[in-house]
C-alpha cells in the first residue's frame, strides 16, 4: 500500500487522529497499561460471544498503533484473539521503525489484548 516507510508512519499517524476518544470514566490506573513510555488505557467489553477494545493514548503516534490493534482485533472471539498470529507487524517492518521503548509498548498492547481474550475464554 506504501512504498516507503514514511508513508506507514503518516498512515498510522492517520489511525490515531480517527480513534474516537476514550471517556474520561474508563482513564482509570487499573486501565493503563504498563510496558508503554506513553500513557494507554485500554478497555473492553464482551457482547455476543465477541470482545470489543476501546483505547486512547496521550502520544499520537501510540493512538494509531493502539487504533491498527483495535482495527485488527475488536470485534472477533476470545479464540481468535488469543490465536491471533499479529505477523503483519513484523512484516510491514513496524518493530525496525519504531523505537525500542515504542516498540515494546506494541508488544505489550498486543499481551494486555491477548490477556483479555484468555480471562474471557476462562469465563465461558
Amino acid at each position: 500500500m506504501f512504498d516507503d516507510w514514511e508513508g506507514k508512519y503518516e498512515y498510522i499517524i492517520d489511525l490515531g487522529k480517527q480513534l474516537a476518544p476514550l471517556a474520561e470514566e474508563h482513564k482509570l490506573d487499573g486501565n493503563k497499561i504498563k510496558g508503554c513510555q506513553s500513557t494507554v488505557w485500554l478497555v473492553s467489553r464482551y457482547e455476543n460471544g465477541l470482545i470489543h477494545f476501546e483505547a486512547d493514548s496521550d502520544a499520537i503516534i501510540v493512538r494509531g498503533l493502539v487504533s491498527m490493534l483495535i482495527k485488527v482485533l475488536s470485534g472477533h472471539s476470545p479464540a481468535e484473539i488469543a490465536d491471533a498470529d499479529l505477523y503483519f507487524i513484523d512484516r510491514i517492518g513496524m518493530t525496525k521503525h519504531l523505537a525500542q521503548t515504542r516498540s515494546n509498548g506494541l508488544l505489550s498492547m498486543v499481551k494486555q489484548m491477548k490477556f483479555y481474550a484468555l480471562a474471557y475464554q476462562l469465563k465461558d
